[in-house]
C-alpha cells in the first residue's frame, strides 16, 4: 500500500529525474513528461510548486527547462513531498466526518502517523534516491561530451 498522493509520488520521481538529467542542460518539461507518460499540461502547475518552494529553479529560454535549486544532498523527500501537498492543499483539508470520535481521538493518531511518516522521508535525500537508483541501472543517463578544461 502507498500511503502518497499520486502527485506527492510524482513529485519526487519529477525531482530526481531532474536531478539524474539535469547536466548539462536543464531539463524540458516535455522530456520529463515523456519518460514518465504524461501529457506536460499536467506537469507544469507541480514543477511551479517545487519552484515556488526553492526545491527546483525555473530556466528560461529556448534551452530552458528545470534544475535543482540546491545540491541533491540538501533536498530531502520530506520536502518534496510538503510542497506537492501545500500546491494542493491536501495537509490542510480538515477530516469529513466531524464527530468527537474523528476530532479527538482518529483525527490526532493519523496527524502523529503521517508526521512520523514525513519523518521518515525526511531521512531520504535526493542523492540517496539517485545513487540508488544509478545502482540498479533503473535509469539510462545519455552520455555527454565534457568539455572541462
Amino acid at each position: 500500500m502507498i500511503l502518497l498522493s499520486r502527485r506527492s509520488l510524482l513529485a519526487i520521481a519529477a525531482v530526481v529525474d531532474i536531478a539524474l538529467h539535469a547536466r548539462p542542460n536543464p531539463v524540458a518539461a516535455k522530456s520529463l513528461a515523456s519518460r514518465h507518460d504524461l501529457p506536460p499540461r499536467h506537469l507544469e502547475t507541480m514543477l511551479q510548486a517545487l519552484v515556488r518552494c526553492g526545491i527546483l529553479k525555473g530556466v528560461r529560454g529556448p534551452r530552458g527547462g528545470y534544475e535543482l535549486a540546491k545540491e541533491r544532498r540538501r533536498i530531502t523527500a520530506g520536502d518534496i513531498v510538503r510542497a506537492a501537498m501545500n500546491s494542493t492543499g491536501e495537509d490542510s483539508m480538515p477530516p469529513v466526518p466531524v464527530s468527537a470520535l474523528v476530532s479527538d481521538v482518529i483525527g490526532p493518531t493519523v496527524e502523529r502517523a503521517g508526521r512520523s511518516f514525513l519523518e521518515k522521508l525526511d531521512a531520504v535525500t535526493v542523492e540517496d534516491l539517485c545513487r540508488q537508483a544509478a545502482e540498479m541501472n533503473a535509469v539510462r543517463i545519455p552520455e555527454t561530451a565534457d568539455f572541462t578544461i
